[in-house]
């Protein structure tokens, strides 16, 4: 089936390139103009990937971020002529799973968008050799439904968390550092720096609640996961401790 992106951009000339673009390489698009217009068409269709620009006209887009994130997972794209690196976080804290500034390389986008859409795949390739499902200090994740319970009850996270803890899960006990995290999930010509899975890890450990202790912070080195019985924290650096 060929996938669904929502652009979501106000400037005409530019929404028309990155149509044509994505159009090229076989995806269906929708396109929006303006945020309550984007949230129409959300509800109406099944969106695989939203490019969301956030200076908008009435809803801009980190309201429409937010109020997507509530009900779904769907990766996002965020896209922006601010260089402010506090709105940068921002957009990774409303769940933001990239962040693209103004100008940019339509081919750069592309790449961008395609790394996200074919994450799901990935991960699928990824349960062949791990199995379809991960469990450990009361978390499964399931690759194929790409769904995580905590102690038996859903846990919604957005892709980008999803694949963080698929990754700290498939590597149990073993420090991965936060450049091995952004090339494995942004890529390696990612732009932003370590306080960007700093944020989504936050936002993780959010959501896992009790089980947040799971993700462990190695001071100086990256994270792990390691189920509550098994921590030592007497031992350093590779103990590490929650933060």
């Amino acid at each position: 089936m060929n996938k669904t992106v929502l652009i979501v951009e106000d400037e005409p000339i530019l929404r028309e390139i990155m149509k044509d673009y994505l159009i090229d390489e076989g995806y269906q698009v929708l396109e929006a103009g303006d945020g309550r217009e984007a949230l129409a068409l959300f509800h109406d269709h099944e969106v695989h990937l939203i490019l969301l620009d956030i200076m908008l006209p009435g809803l801009d887009g980190w309201s429409v971020c937010q109020r997507i994130r509530k009900i779904s997972s769907v990766p996002i794209i965020m896209l922006t002529a601010r260089m402010d690196e506090d709105d940068t976080l921002l957009g990774f804290e409303l769940g933001a799973d990239d962040y693209v500034t103004k100008p940019y390389s339509p081919a750069i986008l592309l790449a961008r968008a395609k790394r996200l859409l074919e994450g799901r795949q990935a991960s699928g390739q990824a349960s062949e050799q791990t199995g379809n499902l991960l469990s450990g200090g009361g978390i499964t994740l399931n690759f194929l439904s790409r769904t995580v319970t905590v102690d038996g009850e859903p846990c919604f996270l957005t892709h980008t968390e999803f694949e963080l803890l698929a990754c700290l899960m498939q590597n149990k006990g073993n420090i991965i550092t936060r450049d091995q995290l952004i090339t494995k999930i942004w890529g390696y010509d990612f732009v932003g720096d370590e306080r960007t899975v700093n944020s989504h890890i936050r936002n993780l450990r959010s959501k896992l609640g009790a089980k947040s202790a799971c993700v462990v912070t190695v001071i100086r080195f990256g994270y792990k996961f390691e189920e509550p019985e098994e921590k030592d924290l007497s031992r350093s650096p590779a103990g590490g401790r929650p933060i």
